[in-house]
C-alpha cells in the first residue's frame, strides 16, 4: 500500500470508531495487534478496551489534527473529546504511532498529553 493509502486506512478506522463501530477493528487491525501503551496483546482486548471507553464516555470522539506516514508507520496527532461519568467535559491531545503491515495495523504506541514540568514565564 502507498503511504496515502495507509493514511486513508487509519483515518477511516478512526471515523468508524467515532461511530462506536467496533467491527471496523476486524478490517483495520491485525488479530495479533500489540498495543504497547496499554499492554494489550490482541484485537479482542482492544475491542474490550473501546467497549469500556464508550460505556464510561458515550460521546468519546477523536479528531485527527495531523497525520504523517513514513515507511511502515503512520503518526497521528489526535484531539480527544468527551464527557466523563460526572458530566465534566474532557479534552486532551495525544500522538499515536501505528505500524502497518499487509494493510492492517499491527502495533501501536500512544503518547498522551503531558503536563509541562518547565516553569512558566
Amino acid at each position: 500500500m502507498s503511504l496515502e493509502e495507509l493514511k486513508v486506512l487509519v483515518r477511516n478506522g478512526v471515523e468508524e470508531l467515532n461511530k462506536q463501530n467496533l467491527a471496523v477493528l476486524d478490517e483495520f487491525m491485525a488479530v495479533d495487534y500489540v498495543d504497547h501503551t496499554n499492554q494489550l496483546r490482541n484485537r479482542e482486548e482492544v475491542k474490550q478496551l473501546y467497549a469500556k471507553i464508550f460505556k464510561n464516555m458515550p460521546d468519546f470522539h477523536r479528531i485527527v489534527e495531523d497525520m504523517i506516514a513514513e515507511g511502515d508507520k503512520v503518526w497521528v496527532l489526535f484531539r480527544i473529546t468527551g464527557t466523563d461519568h460526572s458530566g465534566k467535559k474532557m479534552e486532551s491531545t495525544s500522538v499515536t504511532i501505528f505500524r502497518m503491515a499487509n494493510g492492517k495495523v499491527v502495533e501501536g504506541w500512544t503518547v498522551p498529553q503531558v503536563v509541562s514540568i518547565f516553569p512558566q514565564g
